[in-house]
């Protein structure tokens, strides 16, 4: 059974996908990071680094005590290669989904994500700020674009660069883009939003609706740490 400390991110969105994907039996363990819960010391000790994912595997491959794995894409890595499902055997194949399974770490979910905050969460708008990360995301998408014009999916068949990237694409509205601008890549998405286990996963998402919070308590929990959060 597979421990998942989750919310309804798009990192958190990722690993629901993928354990759905594959059948592996988890259980959710809800972390309202609007609420503060990616502080509580239990989190903590799996998760030191306060963001959501996070996972313990109770059954590891090779028997003994009870993993933990934090940061979402060393956790899609971990279950691929824990069920051998989602990324190839072969060296050319893994090294291609590696590739752009790094390039949603590195490169679209920060550049989304900074998108997202200054237009909808920075107490002011700067101007220079919204259009630095409108543009970058929108070259992301077509860097993706391209990459999706021979092939179905980002590298070859649906793996785990597939489930990393999809969960940043759905918010594209909010990111200020268009799908119809990029028609290759706006196949793919509708390619994965309609598969049983994507659905499946965000009804599970869907289910973890919780009453309004506080807004000015949620932004300051999420967007001013510092070092004092951590040492204290």
């Amino acid at each position: 059974m597979i421990e998942l400390y989750y919310w309804t991110t798009p990192n958190g969105h990722k690993i629901t996908i993928f354990l759905e994907e594959v059948g592996l039996p988890y259980t959710i363990i809800p972390v309202n990071i609007g609420a503060g819960d990616q502080f509580k010391p239990e989190f903590l000790k799996i998760s030191p680094n306060n963001r959501i994912p996070a996972i313990i595997d109770n059954e590891p491959v090779n028997g003994g005590e009870p993993i933990t794995v934090f940061e979402s894409g060393a956790i899609l890595l971990y279950l691929a290669e824990k069920t051998g499902k989602l990324i190839p055997q072969d060296i050319r194949g893994r090294v291609q989904v590696l590739e752009w399974l790094f390039w949603q770490m590195a490169g679209l979910g920060p550049m989304a994500g900074q998108n997202h905050h200054f237009n909808a969460y920075a107490p002011e708008k700067i101007e220079y700020a919204i259009n630095r990360y409108v543009k970058e995301t929108g070259r992301l998408y077509a860097v993706l674009n391209k990459q999706l014009a021979e092939r179905e999916f980002v590298a070859g068949d649906y793996s785990i660069a597939d489930i990393a990237t999809y969960p940043w694409i759905v918010p594209y509205e909010r990111q200020s883009q268009n799908l119809d601008d990029f028609p290759n890549l706006k196949r793919w998405f509708e390619t994965i939003k309609a598969r049983p286990a994507t659905i499946r996963a965000y009804e599970k998402a869907e289910a973890l609706k919780t009453q309004p919070l506080d807004p000015e308590k949620s932004r300051d929990l999420l967007f001013n740490q510092s070092a004092n959060t951590v040492q204290r």
